[in-house]
């Protein structure tokens, strides 16, 4: 199974920027996810084959989820953090239609509909 790898993560202090890169082509829906500790997985954003994007509301107008022109990799771009942005991101694909793939990341318990998982990078907001 072709595997996902993230890159990017890191410490900064609030209010600062940190850009994560997941490394992964023929995928039509990838996502990024986090995971704070004691806390469920939960998307924090998601873009499928036509372009298409949907953000968490936590981090509407802060973060930025794009790919590169060949679509082999994708890119979150993360600013304004918050301590309560520290978390382990992963990077999440799918071979999702685009109107299922937003439906998927949009849902409860969104991680269920994707099949392929990096093995996460750790962000870590101090404040």
């Amino acid at each position: 199974q072709v595997q996902l790898a993230e890159s990017g993560g890191g410490s900064v202090q609030a209010g600062g920027s940190l850009t994560l890169s997941c490394e992964g082509s023929g995928h039509t829906c990838m996502g990024w996810f986090r995971q704070a500790p004691g806390m469920k997985r939960e998307a924090v954003a998601g873009i499928d084959s036509d372009g298409n994007i949907n953000y968490a509301s936590p981090v509407k107008g802060r973060f930025s989820i794009s790919q590169n022109n060949d679509k082999s990799l994708l890119i979150l771009q993360m600013n304004s953090l918050k301590p309560e942005d520290t978390a382990m991101y992963y990077c999440a694909a799918d071979l999702l239609a685009p109107v299922r793939c937003m439906t998927a990341i949009r849902a409860l318990g969104a991680e269920a509909y994707f099949r392929t998982w990096g093995p996460g990078t750790q962000v870590t907001v101090s404040s």
